[in-house]
């Protein structure tokens, strides 16, 4: 018999044994069930664990205790559309307003890459090492298409988000002017009522009108890069005639002269502005957020600032004008939200789109047509 042949043969015979019921030599077993990626009972107990649902006074109670994850709730609350959601936020902001006021809210923009979160994280070292404490509203770039936000600000502060005294909360911009969130003005509020005597928001950088940060804080700081490019055509002249200060981040290296540079262009294109109502003379500054050089400075310079609007009086007066400007915007978001979600107009609105995109009205008439309707409605 060929070596071949037999090879066969044992194959036949192993199969013909093999399918023999009767044979016990060899099985095939099963194999072993596969677990379930997560304890069931562990899921069971998390499942079943609903959220306790906090009243108006709990929510209140909680913020002026200094709770900062009750906070973050009623942040939430703030930020959601739910109309539900939106009478219990503005109850608890009506409760959390006469404890307000109290701290010095800073905005700080600047053109992208500038280092502003970096900034962020070393400023408010120095202020927690000062006693302070410190809530970071981080304005976070929506996008247009999937309306969705990385809001990853948090990870760019790790020293500063381990602090127990400080608080970061980033929020997106939802589309709103400047990158500025809807509910900023609203969260700074209840902050404030938290304990945090310095508020810090820090907006998308754009380019964009920052009129919308600029009208909720008292001190509006401008972060700045040199040498990359021409320095003073990259940014536009309104946000200069709004700065009350420029700090040219990174100055550090090869970068110091350079940095030094457009401090010089900068201070000189400052003077052909307008005097400020303030009082206060912008100033430019250079800082090494990275090597924490310079910030301090920058720091001792707004206490400067708010020191001198406390005493002339401008402080308080331009609180008072933020909250007129704000009364206003109030009104007009609540014409807008009001006249979108009307249920008659909401039929209409589809009408009148299809008539314009075919051309057979104008943009302008089928606004005034709608807005009629909606004004006969009330």
């Amino acid at each position: 018999m060929s070596k071949k042949q037999w090879r066969m043969d044992v194959w036949d015979g192993h199969k013909h044994v093999e399918n023999d019921p009767a044979y016990k030599g060899l099985n095939v077993n099963k194999g072993v069930e596969s677990l379930p990626s997560v304890n069931p009972d562990a899921a069971k107990r998390f499942l079943g664990r609903k959220r306790s649902k906090l009243t108006v006074d709990q929510y209140v109670e909680g913020i002026l205790e200094g709770n900062v994850t009750i906070l973050s709730r009623a942040v939430t609350m703030i930020e959601s559309s739910k109309p539900e959601h939106q009478e219990v936020a503005q109850q608890i902001i009506e409760k959390c307003v006469p404890y307000a006021g109290k701290s010095v809210r800073l905005g700080i923009t600047g053109v992208p890459g500038a280092g502003k979160s970096t900034f962020i994280e070393a400023l408010g070292m120095h202020i927690l090492k000062r006693g302070g404490k410190l809530a970071v509203l981080a304005i976070d770039p929506s996008s247009e298409r999937s309306r969705g936000s990385i809001l990853g600000d948090k990870t760019r502060m790790e020293k500063l988000s381990a602090e127990k005294n400080a608080y970061i909360r980033p929020s997106p911009s939802a589309g709103s002017l400047g990158g500025v969130a809807r509910k900023t003005r609203e969260t700074i509020i209840l902050c404030e009522a938290a304990g945090f005597d310095t508020i810090f928001i820090e907006t998308v950088g754009v380019g964009q009108s920052e009129t919308a940060v600029h009208s909720m804080v008292d001190f509006f700081l401008l972060l700045m890069l040199a040498g990359a490019g021409d320095e003073l055509q990259g940014i536009k002249r309104g946000i200069m005639e709004m700065a009350d200060a420029i700090a040219i981040n990174k100055a550090d290296g090869q970068n110091i002269q350079k940095a030094k540079m457009a401090r010089t262009e900068y201070r000189n294109a400052l003077h052909l502005f307008p005097p400020t109502q303030s009082g206060w003379t912008p100033r430019v500054e250079i800082c090494s957020s990275l090597f924490d050089e310079g910030v301090e400075d920058v720091w001792e310079m707004i206490l400067e600032y708010v020191k001198m609007t406390r005493e002339n009086g401008y402080f308080s007066n331009n609180r008072r004008e933020q909250s007129k400007y704000w009364m206003f915007e109030s009104i007009n978001e609540q014409l807008k939200n009001n006249f979108y979600h009307h249920p008659e107009i909401k039929g209409e609105l589809k009408q009148y789109e299809k008539k314009v995109l075919n051309a057979e009205t104008s943009s302008f008439i089928a606004a005034r047509d709608l807005l009629n309707k909606y004004f006969d409605k009330l």
